[in-house]
């Protein structure tokens, strides 16, 4: 078997791994690379394969950076079944739709500026419509339930507890007189994460293909994590700023409504409008409560009591029109808005930011890992000049970055994932993180021969 390396190699975006077995092709993830606007144009539209020669897709779950290139695999010939849970299945559904949607509107806005400055327009990554042609291959399997893939090749899908939906995949393939076992992780969450249940760990693998997007840090207690974000939510209300969060709009959004109500209904933060500016989080909150299957026991009272984190809160409001989305420019008093891309790379994310980012009562509030090269990475960094559609604003907004509500496991996590299997692991694959994460992890990972694959990179097992 052979395993080639075209995303998320040395980088924390872009998933995506070729396995070769018996005669046939399997592609584990199709994700968005985001970085360098020019770069991950090209990185995106190029396969360094031909996507018709694919027999399946394995999906580990919807988030863009693992879901959000198939609508360019399957313009470029791809017809294989894409296999993923349900609740994947039904979230990449939507959020495939909805990146098309961006795509274009992004590009006709930046179109506009182009054609004044006698610039030729650009033509976006994929369409709405590219997108959409996508949901006839998507194929459910549930949790827990092994399947054949191709012949001799047999997949299950086991708890990430990343997002809804969201898997692990052991895989296990018959060449001959040998069987290989190999456990791609996927998003490995965290223990204790709300909505989700807990990732389970790997057993019995021979290959460990695993993220180790944070490899190098420990995360605060998730408790504390959400204390520090009520208490910079309220700093900014007491002096009348808003609070503007860049967040995917599956999972992470869901986990700060449930932050903000815990923190309402217990009487730390009084009751303020809160604004999800995404048609995407709106769908998606339909598409959790559709999901039982995969909450955890906390989430599971929440509903018998009907009462869902994620649709229940006092001042809450889920914005899906245009107009709803622009009025919001002119909004006076505090409050948070909630928006997407979670990097900060495209939607309507970008133009809260720009309205916002040079008053200096405001907070633009950094929630989760961002890539290299993007607006969100800027913000980070703490920039004091950005530039937002091609223009440049001064940041006089405070930046607050909460590391601890990340749906990623930390090192300490990360270490004991690998270790579950260490009596009959023999490789494992670190990918989904930069050099400085995996070396860190490397060094800590005395039980297996530890490989960080670069990008196009091939290895025979």
């Amino acid at each position: 078997m052979k395993i080639t390396f075209y995303g998320a190699a040395q980088t924390v975006t872009g998933s995506q791994y070729l396995l070769e077995a018996n005669g046939a092709r399997l592609l584990l993830e199709c994700g968005l690379f985001q970085g360098r606007r020019a770069e991950s144009y090209e990185r995106n539209r190029t396969f360094h394969y031909d996507p018709r020669t694919l027999q399946a897709v394995l999906l580990s779950h919807a988030h863009i950076d693992h879901s959000g290139n198939l609508p360019n695999l399957y313009k470029q010939g791809c017809r294989a079944p894409i296999f993923a849970t349900p609740a994947t299945v039904h979230l990449t559904d939507i959020m495939l739709r909805d990146s098309g949607h961006i795509q274009q509107a992004d590009i006709e806005y930046l179109n506009k500026r182009r054609l004044k400055h006698g610039e030729p327009p650009l033509e976006p990554l994929y369409t709405q419509e590219d997108a959409a042609q996508v949901s006839e291959f998507l194929t459910p399997i549930p949790y827990n339930q092994p399947f054949e893939v191709l012949p001799g090749v047999t997949v299950e899908f086991l708890e990430a507890g990343h997002i809804l939906g969201s898997a692990a995949l052991r895989i296990q393939v018959r060449e001959g007189h040998r069987t290989i076992r190999l456990w791609f992780s996927g998003d490995i969450g965290r223990p204790d994460l709300p909505i989700v249940r807990d990732p389970v760990f790997p057993y019995e693998v021979d290959y460990l293909i695993m993220e180790c997007t944070y490899g190098d840090k420990r995360h605060a207690d998730p408790e504390d994590a959400r204390r520090e974000f009520i208490e910079t939510v309220r700093r900014t209300v007491e002096r009348g700023g808003k609070v503007i969060i860049p967040a995917f709009a599956v999972g992470r959004t869901q986990d700060l409504v449930y932050t903000l109500n815990r923190a309402v209904s217990e009487g730390i933060l009084p009751i303020i409008p809160v604004f999800v500016d995404s048609p995407l989080a709106v769908q998606a909150s339909q598409i959790f409560l559709a999901h039982p299957e995969c909450y955890d026991e906390e989430t599971l009272t929440f509903i018998r009591e009907n009462r869902h984190p994620a649709l229940h809160f006092s001042g809450l409001r889920y914005i899906s029109s245009v107009e709803e989305s622009k009025a919001l420019n002119e909004l006076k008093e505090p409050a948070v808005i909630i928006s997407a891309s979670g990097m900060a790379e495209t939607g309507r994310i970008l133009h809260h930011l720009k309205n916002n980012i040079e008053d200096p009562r405001n907070t633009i509030l950094i929630v989760s890992w961002q890539a290299p090269n993007t607006l969100g990475r800027r913000l980070a960094e703490r920039e004091t000049e950005v530039r937002i559609f091609g223009e440049t604003y001064v940041r006089r907004a405070e930046v607050v970055t909460i590391g601890g509500m990340s749906a990623h496991a930390g090192q300490d996590v990360l270490v004991q994932y690998a270790r579950a299997c260490h009596r009959s692991l023999k490789n494992i694959f670190l990918v989904h993180g930069e050099p400085h994460a995996a070396m860190a992890l490397q060094g800590l990972l005395q039980e297996a021969k530890v490989i960080f694959p670069t990008f196009l990179s091939e290895f025979d097992i």
